[in-house]
């Protein structure tokens, strides 16, 4: 599968691209702008979750490619998103106990990419995002993904917190990275289990940490008091490993 950044421009095109099902990350719309076909956009973006954006005309400007923007650009994602049960299934097949990333809004594409990779490595069956206030599958992502983007399935949700519930219900638990957590040495992390990840800045949403049954703190011994959010969930997930293996 090829990847490609999806910039889609004009009005038309904008809801041409929402009747046809093609997913789509973001809009940006024009601050003010209130006709007909922008309203149109407006209740499709709602439909569908999709995070809207409205900023000057200078920045629409600044972001056509074509020049004709008509006051609207929309970014869709380079690769189609999975469901959740989708990398449930993917566990049953290989008859193994669900493994599965959990990421509270993780910003960086780059680190997204990054942690899709270490997903994959890491013999996990998948990646839940949010849909809103979070980067997606762009093709900065897929880059960074080295290809893993090919075989880890990533779904989209509209609460990870409730699907951290629903995910229970199935029998996974759940651990987060904090650095007021017990050291991950020290805790039980094999069986059905999902791995929370926590923004670049603000670390795992407290109501999101509320949900999780653990909280697993990483040692550190050097000078400064966290790690990137990639590296943290490289160093989380093959602990994981670790235990799964014994």
């Amino acid at each position: 599968m090829g990847y490609t950044e999806f910039t889609i421009e004009g009005r038309n095109a904008v809801i041409e691209a929402y009747r046809s099902g093609k997913p789509i990350d973001k809009i940006f719309i024009l601050d003010g702008c209130q006709d007909g076909p922008i309203m149109t956009i407006k209740r499709e973006a709602k439909k569908h979750d999709t995070l809207i954006k409205y900023v000057a005309k200078e920045r629409l400007d600044q972001m056509s490619e074509t020049g004709k923007h008509q006051g609207v650009i929309a970014y869709a994602a380079a690769y189609e998103y999975a469901e959740v049960e989708d990398i449930l299934a993917a566990a049953r097949e290989k008859g193994e106990p669900p493994f599965i990333f959990l990421l509270d809004n993780i910003e960086d594409p780059h680190n997204l990419g990054a942690i899709i990779r270490t997903a994959n490595l890491a013999g996990a069956h998948g990646v839940i995002i949010p849909k809103n206030r979070a980067v997606g599958l762009t093709a900065t992502v897929a880059r960074t993904s080295a290809g893993a983007l090919n075989y880890t399935p990533v779904a989209k949700v509209t609460n990870i917190a409730k699907t951290i519930e629903e995910l229970k219900k199935e029998g996974l638990w759940f651990v987060c990275a904090d650095m007021g957590g017990t050291t991950m040495y020290d805790l039980d992390l094999k069986g059905a289990i999902g791995l929370v990840i926590g923004n670049e800045g603000d670390g795992v949403s407290r109501l999101v940490r509320e949900k999780c049954d653990m909280v697993a703190s990483i040692p550190m011994k050097g000078d400064i008091d966290s790690l990137n959010a990639s590296v943290a969930a490289g160093v989380l997930a093959y602990e994981i490993v670790r235990q799964r293996l014994q």
